[in-house]
């Protein structure tokens, strides 16, 4: 089992940046895929970015470039570096777990709010 916090949401300006990160308990974080999605109101869930147990992140075409991923195993954290902030990254934010060794279990957090707005 494993249990995910987020922290680090809130109201930003267009161009500003924010720092999300997710606090992962339970065993064996390191063999967790961890992942970041997102919610707007009215549209579906959508990945944002992506982080395997080998450290290679991957990104959604549209935050390329403006968003980074990371993930510390020693400490069972990931975090999204969030810059260059436009409106329509406003969403609430999911981080994820995701195990696919052995068998597969999945784990979400309970989101926090960015928004973006002048």
């Amino acid at each position: 089992q494993v249990q995910l916090v987020e922290s680090g949401g809130g109201l930003v300006q267009p161009g500003g940046s924010l720092r999300l990160s997710c606090a992962a308990s339970g065993s064996a974080f390191n063999i967790y895929t961890m992942g970041w999605f997102r919610q707007a109101p009215g549209k579906q869930r959508e990945l944002v970015a992506r982080i395997s147990t080998g450290d290679s992140p991957n990104y959604a075409d549209s935050v390329k470039g403006r968003f980074t991923i990371s993930r510390d195993n020693a400490k069972n954290t990931v975090t999204l570096q969030m810059s260059s902030l436009k409106p329509e990254d406003t969403a609430v934010y999911y981080c994820n777990a995701l195990r696919t060794w052995l068998y597969r279990s999945e784990y979400w957090g309970q989101g926090t709010q960015v928004t973006v707005s002048a």
